[in-house]
This record gives structure tokens, C-alpha cells and sequence, in this order.
């Protein structure tokens, strides 16, 4: 019987971790992660420049949420072999519940402590290979997308971030840095999609899931960074801040 703690070593559907353990919900877990990054931001920004920008402010949450996903990213890669294991558990356990298992892992109570466990985030990749099984076959477009944007963009996106919040670097450089990185995550973000349709894998998830979980996230790294293009244009040709409020 499960004690409902968190125990990602355990992989048969009849030992799970149960949403009713001690700890936090994974998805408050993320909400938090993801608030205390963008708020470092917008706060500083604040005692810096005074007052607040919804354009920065927006982008302090899209650098904050693309730092913690490539956290996950390198778990993704560190922790292959597991993902695949994992994605075997969480098959069977949606024919053991009928549950959808990416809700009943963002509803699993994990203690603080594992905030940043590799194997709690290695999970959510488990949860979403039942979306899409690229992602527990390192030979794919969708696996290798990944984990290179997981180690390819912290750098660049930190540097991002703080030339937003209290201009580091001249207007001009952090226009050019920015178009290439936005440009790059349109790119590949728009071609994973078309690589998840011409795959064929629209076939086997519902059209809910379809929306949920391919669609929406990745309209988030194709909208925003297109948004981003034009602010790096407005850097680049303005020579200042100003489209960010300073």
C-alpha cells in the first residue's frame, strides 16, 4: 500500500505516489519556481528605475519559465533512460485509474525538499511521452529540440533578462542577442510542431490533449518570442530602453 509520499524509484503501477502525501502539489511547486524568478526581476527593476513595465514584466516571466523548463531539460538528458522507464509506469497506471497522467502528476504532493529533484522533473517528461513518445527516443526532433535548448539558452537568456531589468549591456547588443534568440525559439518551436502533425501523433490523443498539451504551451514559445523580435527591432533601431519603459 502507498504511503503517498514521492517515490520516484518505484516504477509498477501498484506502488504510486498518491495526490493525497505530504508536501506540495508539482503544480504549485512550479507556480512558485517560476514566481520567485520573475519577481527577483520586476523588483529589482523597481528599486532601480521606480515604477513598472508590462512589457518587461512579461518577459520577466517568459525568461523565468524558460529558465526552470531548461532546468528540466537537462534533467531530460541527464535522466534518459529513466524517462523511459517512467513512461512505462505512468502507461500502466492510466489503465490501472483511467486518470490522465499529466494531471495526476501535477496533483502529486512532493515535499519542498525535492523541489528540485531531477527525478520528480525527469517525471514530467514520463507524463508527456504519453502525448508524445518522442521524448523517451533520444534519436527524435522533439528530444534533441530540447535538450539543446536546455543547455544552449540559460546563458543567453540571463543575460537577456538582466539587460531588460537594469539595462547591463548597450541597447544595440541586447537587441541583436535578443532577435537571435527569439528568433531561434519561433523556429524551432513552430517546426515542432509541424514534426508532431506530419509524425502523425495527432491520431492517438484526444482533441482536448492535443490543445492542452501541444498546442497552447508551445503558442506561448512561438507568440512571445515573436513579440520579442519586434522589441529586439525597437533596441536595435532606437538605440535605448525605451520600448521597456526607460
Amino acid at each position: 500500500m502507498s504511503t503517498g509520499a514521492y517515490d520516484p524509484a518505484r516504477t509498477d503501477p501498484d506502488q504510486s505516489e498518491q495526490p493525497g502525501g505530504r508536501g506540495v502539489p508539482v503544480a504549485l511547486h512550479i507556480v512558485l519556481l517560476i514566481a520567485l524568478l520573475a519577481l527577483a526581476g520586476i523588483g529589482i527593476r523597481y528599486h532601480v528605475h521606480g515604477g513598472f513595465n508590462v512589457i518587461h514584466c512579461l518577459f520577466s516571466l517568459f525568461f523565468s519559465t524558460n529558465l526552470l523548463i531548461c532546468y528540466w531539460e537537462m534533467c531530460l538528458f541527464f535522466r534518459r533512460d529513466y524517462v523511459a522507464a517512467r513512461s512505462a509506469y505512468w502507461r500502466g497506471r492510466r489503465k490501472e485509474t483511467g486518470r490522465t497522467p499529466a494531471v495526476e502528476f501535477l496533483t502529486t504532493r512532493v515535499p519542498l525538499s525535492r523541489m528540485l529533484s531531477p527525478a520528480v522533473w525527469a517525471d514530467a517528461w514520463a507524463t508527456y511521452s504519453m502525448v508524445d513518445p518522442s521524448y523517451r527516443d533520444r534519436e527524435t526532433f522533439g528530444f534533441n529540440a530540447d535538450i539543446g535548448n536546455g543547455f544552449v539558452t540559460p546563458v543567453p537568456t540571463l543575460v537577456l533578462y538582466a539587460a531588460y531589468t537594469v539595462d547591463l549591456i548597450p541597447a544595440v547588443v541586447a537587441g541583436i542577442l535578443g532577435a537571435m534568440l527569439f528568433w531561434q525559439w519561433v523556429y524551432v518551436s513552430s517546426l515542432y510542431w509541424v514534426s508532431f502533425f506530419v509524425a502523425g501523433r495527432q491520431a492517438h490523443v484526444s482533441r482536448g490533449e492535443l490543445y492542452r498539451y501541444v498546442v497552447a504551451p508551445n503558442a506561448i514559445w512561438v507568440f512571445v518570442p515573436a513579440f520579442g523580435l519586434y522589441v529586439s527591432v525597437r533596441l536595435i533601431l532606437d538605440g535605448n530602453y525605451g520600448v521597456l519603459g526607460y
